[in-house]
């Protein structure tokens, strides 16, 4: 089976830093290739595979502002579209653009929905709903007006993600500076519980940060690392006493809560999006309605088993769990 993975070209596959979508259609291209398949990978030229690299947009347009993402998208998917008969399959991560050529190939295309920016990209997906395969990531992210073959979550690979029975005593805010994940939050929820709260990730809203996060970042009781590496964020969710994720938006699925228990490290979110689904309620963390929530469930961290998070990470999270969904999808599609 000869199958084309579309990644974005925000950011590098796989990401220096930030870029969850490029993450995983990174995760799923090695994973396939390891399983025996044969698979190009059209991304960015830095990219890295270990499958055939395909390319025309030279650096991600995130990382290189001379990159005009309208045109260089525009290429990129086009440069897959016109090869698409190499392809038994064309496994897209690409949002609902790749779509508008699905028509126009035979080859069948398999969409990974990684949410919805807004209710105004719903009618791509609408119109080619019944020609189109959709994955969900979650069953909390699933529109109603859509089909869905099957909700398959994100896979992480363990051996990346070491497991750290011994804690040390700071909660962690992991994911992108945004008014949306609740950094301001996660900063009352370690000041009020009294545990200092380490910061880690891209700043995606610079005015946020500079009205409500930087005045409060002492180096002591809150500190910011920066947009962190793999190898330093694996670091701080092991020995991180939880991880805080006070979303204050429906979120999808959320990548750092997954890779928290996949260190033995609970977390701690508020119950919306797709929470419920990804947390072990009193095993591997908690829901909480708000900050009192958030504070009170901290007392409670020590009932909470590292080993019991790691392994139900593994079992729910495995980056074999998911190739094998994906695999059957394939084998579905292809009948």
């Amino acid at each position: 089976m000869r199958i084309a993975i579309l990644s974005p070209i925000a950011w590098r596959t796989p990401p220096r830093y930030y870029g969850p979508w490029e993450l995983i259609a990174s995760t799923i291209a090695e994973a396939l290739v390891a399983t025996g398949f044969d698979v190009s990978l059209f991304a960015t030229g830095d990219s890295h595979t270990s499958g055939t690299l395909e390319a025309i947009c030279p650096r991600s347009y995130e990382e290189d502002k001379s990159i005009d993402p309208k045109v260089w998208e525009s290429l990129h998917i086009s440069n897959l579209m016109e090869k698409a008969g190499n392809y038994d399959i064309i496994h897209n991560h690409y949002d609902f653009l790749p779509l508008t050529y699905s028509r126009l190939i035979d080859t069948p295309i398999i969409t990974t929905i990684h949410g919805f920016s807004s209710e105004q990209i719903i009618p791509v997906y609408k119109k080619y709903n019944s020609t189109s395969t959709y994955i969900s990531i979650s069953d909390a992210d699933r529109h109603p007006d859509l089909n869905y073959h099957s909700t398959i979550y994100h896979g992480i690979d363990s051996k990346k993600f070491a497991f750290s029975a011994v804690k040390e005593d700071y909660l962690l805010f992991f994911g992108r500076i945004h008014e949306h994940k609740g950094t301001l939050e996660a900063i009352e929820i370690a000041k009020k519980s009294g545990y200092p709260l380490k910061i880690a990730g891209l700043i995606q809203d610079r005015e946020y940060f500079a009205r409500h996060i930087e005045p409060q970042i002492n180096n002591t009781n809150i500190t910011y690392l920066g947009n962190v590496n793999q190898a330093e964020g694996n670091a701080l969710l092991g020995k991180a006493k939880a991880l805080l994720h006070p979303i204050k938006f429906d979120e999808p699925f959320g990548l750092s809560v997954a890779e928290a228990m996949m260190c033995g490290t609970p977390v701690i979110a508020f119950n919306r999006g797709s929470m419920p689904e990804i947390i072990d309620y009193e095993k591997t963390g908690f829901l909480v309605d708000g900050i009192s929530d958030a504070v009170s469930a901290i007392q409670n961290l020590d009932t909470i088993s590292p080993d019991y998070c790691r392994s139900y990470a593994i079992k729910k999270f495995s980056i074999e769990t998911m190739i094998e969904s994906y695999i059957q999808v394939y084998k579905d599609i292809l009948g």
